[in-house]
């Protein structure tokens, strides 16, 4: 049984909730049940998103869980542990449903490279997201040094990173970071909203936005138009665009079925 994170079925929908208290902190063990359950919502056929938060409202995640980190200084081969932890971020990044991170309080360190892997971010009014690793002596090594400068921009990425300073969820938002600020408490409830809205597409159009827009930023302009024709091919071989146009046609929601 899961101790650190949960998953809430909605109509449409799931609700995950980190719970390491006080601060959320990201151990093995948090990466591990998060591992499992996003493999478990991928495969649930009633689950169209996914909304990722946190319990309490102190903090989102404050960051990796420092406790262990002393037994890795001086340490050598790290890298094959780093990647197994890489795995399953990069399977958040790359998970076949829209994810929705509900930020309700501190983000930092790994908890901004666990938001960084979901699709859009909503944050608290209160909210501070940053990368504070270089006051350690250490750096992002959870994907921040390339996830990051893909979404603000290489120089602010790197400011972000050299000074170790946060920025608040206004100028998140301003360059980028957030998609949107909602008022302090009512983060969870945007989200949720927003993930009911999605839910309520087609899954294999959704996954086909998903695909085209990730894999075609590692593609040329030329590229990324034909991997978008080619997936844009396979969901006119699906039932829900059948039903889609069938609905448009006679002025009635459609009933999409993600087949």
């Amino acid at each position: 049984m899961a101790d650190h994170v949960h998953s809430e079925k909605r109509n449409g929908y799931a609700v995950i909730t980190l719970s390491n208290p006080p601060m959320n902190v990201l151990s093995q063990r948090v990466f591990k049940e998060l591992d499992e359950t996003f493999s478990k919502l991928g495969q649930d056929p009633e689950v169209t998103a996914v909304v990722l938060t946190a319990a309490g409202d102190r903090a989102f995640v404050a960051g990796a869980d420092i406790k262990e980190f002393p037994e890795l200084i001086g340490k050598s081969g790290l890298k094959q542990g780093l990647m197994e932890t890489h795995a399953i971020l990069n399977k958040i990044d790359a998970f076949e449903k829209p994810v929705i991170a509900a930020l309700n309080g501190l983000t930092l360190g790994g908890g901004t490279e666990l938001a960084l892997c979901c699709d859009i971010r909503i944050a608290d009014a209160a909210v501070q997201i940053g990368l504070p690793e270089i006051t350690l002596g250490l750096f992002p090594g959870g994907g921040g040094t390339q996830r990051l400068p893909r979404l603000v921009g290489e120089a602010k990425a790197k400011e972000l990173m050299f000074t170790g300073i946060p920025v608040d969820a206004a100028e998140a938002a301003s360059i980028g970071l957030v998609n949107f600020v909602v008022p302090t408490g009512d983060v969870l409830k945007a989200a949720e909203k927003m993930a009911a809205r999605i839910s309520g597409f087609s899954l294999p159009a959704l996954s086909r936005i998903k695909q085209a827009v990730d894999e075609g930023l590692a593609l040329s302009l030329g590229e990324g138009i034909e991997r978008e024709a080619a997936l844009f091919e396979e969901v006119f071989q699906t039932e829900d665009i059948q039903e889609g146009v069938r609905a448009f046609i006679e002025k009635r929601k459609p009933a999409f079925r993600n087949k």
